[in-house]
């Protein structure tokens, strides 16, 4: 008994430590919730998940205007980069999502990221497979909506959202 009013204490304990300093925002649709971690003043924590099905855990991410975002892409997957790789791109507003995918497509050499297309992105990372993660760090400076994809080929019909800066 006394083992388990530790475990029950260890417990609370935990989930207080965690939760202490994060704020949580609910999007539009109630299961899909982003949690944001403040890491200083000026530095805000965003976590993304990509997996084997060609999906993002999260169609919307809210994020506030002038401050760093550090987003994590996390691919939960266990496929190779080759055969299922994810990125994060995010688009200029006004950018045609459609039409950048399909450039981004033609360049393999390049991680599906087309050079010549570095004006329509605000950000992007590297593409990565199964069990990887990768870090981008970059600051929108005007409200509004912003389309992210995935630049694999095929992918961006189903890898998309829109993060939200306010």
């Amino acid at each position: 008994m006394k083992a388990l009013k530790f475990l029950g204490l260890s417990v609370a304990v935990a989930t207080m430590t965690v939760a202490c300093g994060k704020k949580e925002s609910t999007v539009v649709s109630p299961s899909q919730t982003i949690t944001e971690e403040a890491v200083d003043e000026n530095t805000v924590e965003v976590r993304l998940e990509s997996n084997d099905a060609m999906q993002y855990d999260k169609t919307e991410l809210r994020v506030p205007v002038g401050k760093t975002i550090k987003l994590t892409l996390v691919h939960t997957g266990k496929m190779a980069k080759e055969m299922m790789g994810h990125n994060f791109v995010l688009l200029n507003k006004g950018v045609d999502a459609a039409d950048f995918a399909l450039r981004a497509a033609e360049a393999k050499v390049t991680d599906y990221v087309p050079v010549e297309a570095k004006n329509d992105m605000i950000a992007y990372t590297k593409m990565i497979g199964g069990g990887e993660s990768v870090t981008v760090e970059f600051t929108i400076n005007e409200p509004g909506e912003y389309v992210y994809l995935c630049s694999f080929p095929g992918h961006f019909a189903i890898m998309n959202g829109k993060l939200i800066a306010e």
